[in-house]
Formats: structure tokens, sequence, C-alpha cells
């Protein structure tokens, strides 16, 4: 008997796929090997039960991470040796309609109120505007309920008539003999378009649409601390929905300019300071930015290039918990002067000179060490 292929391989789908892109993938496979569109091939008729039984696996969390821990060896015992129809929750008339004219796989739910389409908007922020929060009026170009109409599509904005091919019901059943028997299956009604009513006189706004394209102004409230790519979400701000369903969602999803000194890593912020060669030996009171504003830091004798400090607190708030922040780190960078005069030089040779292996702990342990490398 060959080896069972993985079930992840057989949908053609990444191990972290969602419930949407099994569902999506399986769809796909189950239209192009279904045995009735098929009739007479074998090999089609083995992959449509190979996807059949990866999907029942797959579709079930509990099943998927026996799965996902042991392998198909996790589910021997438990139905699983081939695809019987055990645990498989796919709707049938749902598939069907979809191989029979259906409007992307229409079911019994056709005629019935439909969530309307949800929207994505991009909002640029800069640095400060996400660190502190922002308000900001947005304007969104979507479809919405005509003004004429009322959303009726009619021209007197009465409701439409129920359709006498389906009597209102939006669609029309028909059997149809597949590989599991004879299958009720539904299909959207011709006369009505699958929505159960008709328009007679149509509004002229829209067309007997019952929507149409507007701009609609937002304000939106940026919370304090949002992170690049988050999303915001306004419940009810995309578009209607049909048969009178209830709205989708608008969903804003946020872009942060870069800033010129300051640099982000979740709720922490960090920035270089340039500092001389006296500031590092003898130490100093150095001003370092932040967000909230320049701050003094006791910089300590002796310090060495590249080296970090934090000052904690002086971060990006976390989102609604402002109170709470992050640190603000700041690494040093020793500016070596240019342009140095004759005397400046001169007076530089001296101090050299002054200076021992007691004075440079670097310096000594490299000199230390390819002494040792050459012996």
């Amino acid at each position: 008997m060959p080896e069972k292929r993985d079930y992840y391989d057989v949908l053609g789908v990444a191990r972290t796929a969602t419930e949407d892109e099994l569902k999506k993938a399986y769809r796909k496979l189950a239209k192009q090997y279904h045995p009735d569109l098929n009739p007479g091939n074998k090999e089609a008729e083995a992959r449509f039960k190979e996807a059949n039984e990866a999907y029942a696996v797959l579709s079930d969390p509990e099943k998927r991470k026996v799965y996902d821990q042991y392998g198909h060896a996790g589910l021997d015992g438990q139905g699983f040796g081939g695809f019987n129809g055990a645990g498989f929750d796919i709707d049938l008339e749902d598939l069907f309609g979809s191989f029979f004219g259906g409007f992307g796989g229409g079911s019994r739910r056709r005629g019935g109120p439909q969530r309307g389409a949800n929207l994505k908007y991009r909002m640029n922020l800069d640095f400060m505007e996400a660190a502190f929060g922002v308000e900001r009026q947005i304007t969104v170009n979507k479809e919405d309920l005509c003004d004429t109409c009322q959303g009726t599509g009619t021209r007197d904005g009465s409701s439409p008539e129920k359709c006498s091919a389906c009597h209102g019901t939006g669609q029309v059943n028909q059997r149809q003999q597949t590989l599991f028997g004879t299958v009720m299956t539904a299909r959207p009604c011709v006369a009505c378009g699958g929505k159960g009513t008709v328009i007679k006189d149509p509004c002229p706004s829209c067309g007997g649409r019952g929507r149409r394209q507007k701009s609609k102004k937002l304000r939106v409230n940026v919370p304090a601390g949002i992170n690049e790519g988050e999303m915001l979400t306004m419940r009810g701000e995309g578009e209607p929905g049909a048969q009178g369903g209830p709205y989708g969602d608008l969903y804003i999803e946020v872009h942060i300019r870069p800033h010129p000194v300051f640099q982000r890593d979740g709720n922490n912020t960090y920035c270089e300071i340039p500092i001389t060669f006296p500031q590092a030996a003898l130490g100093c009171e150095l001003e370092v930015p932040t967000i909230d504003g320049p701050q003094t830091y006791h910089l300590k004798d002796g310090t060495q290039p590249g080296e970090t400090f934090t000052i904690r607190g002086k971060g990006i708030p976390y989102v609604n918990r402002s109170a709470t922040r992050g640190d603000h780190i700041f690494r040093v960078v020793l500016e070596v002067p240019r342009h140095l005069s004759e005397a400046q030089k001169e007076q530089l040779r001296q101090f050299d000179q002054t200076c021992s292996d007691n004075n440079y702990q670097k310096r000594g342990s490299f000199f230390s060490k390819l002494k040792d490398l050459f012996k």
C-alpha cells in the first residue's frame, strides 16, 4: 500500500493555515477532482478521496492537534484509514451548488440576510503621533445605502415584491446524482438573482441597486503606543449587508513614518549620541533626547565608544496602559576631532606620552595576546 502523503501537502497549504485557507484549498481540489466532473478517471477519484480525508482531519481542531503532534500514526484506530464520511462536515448543498451554477457555493442561506463587506484603510502616522496617540479625521469611499430610496431600490421607497418564480426563497431545488447518491441541491433563482424579490419600478438614483458610492468622514481615536502594522477596528463602518444584513467593519492599518533621531522596538526607544574624547574620558552631564524632551544624564568617566545606557520609563506607552511605558536606550558614539591645529596636535602628543597600559584596558590585553601567539 503506498505511503500516505502529508495532509498539508495534499491540500497545498502551510502548517499554519487558517480555517478559511483550509476550506478554500479543499474547495479548489474538490471542484478539480470531483468524480462527476471526471467520469471514469480513477486517478481523479483517488485525489478527491485523498483531499476529503485531509480536510476531514485538518478542519477538526482536536484531530488536527493530534495529527500535528503524532502524524498519521496518531490517527490510527480513529476511523481515518480511508475516507468514509466520518467527521466530514462540509455542507453538500453548499459544495454542489458551486459545481452546478451556484454563486460561489450558494446554499439554503442564499436568500437570508448577509453581512456587508469589510473595508481596509491605510493610515500613515508620524512617530510621535503613534507614541502619544492622536485623533484623526479620515475620508472613506464606499458603497452605502441610497439616500433617495433608503436602500429599497424602488422608486417610491416601498418594499420590493416577492419573486413569483421562487416564492421569495431566492432559490430553486434541483435533484442531482452524485458519488454519494441522490442529493437535493439548491441553486439561485434566475428570475430574481437569488434575492427572493423583484423590483418592477426601480429608483432612478441607484437604478434599483439600493446603494450608491459615497464618501464618509470618520473621526478615529488612535491610542497611545500603537505599533507598526497594527489594526484599528471601527464596527459597522464597512459596506451595508444584503437582504437587511448588518454592516461590515472598517479595518484601519497603521503605518509609522521613520523619525530622524529615534528608532523603536516594541515599547522601547533608541538613539545614538555623539560625544567627544574629553566627555568620554572625564565624564560629563549629557543632554539626552527622549520623546518627552531633553533629559540630563550623568555620563561616568572612562565611558567607552559604543556603550549603551538606559533611562527607565521614557519609552513608548503601552496601549490602553498609558501609565506604563518602555525604556529609552541610548548609545554613545565617540567622534574623533578633525582639522586640528599644530598646537592641538602637540598637546595630544604630550598627553599620549603620559599614558601607559594601565590607562588602556583593551590595548594592554590585545598586545598581551599577540605576545603569547608568537612565542
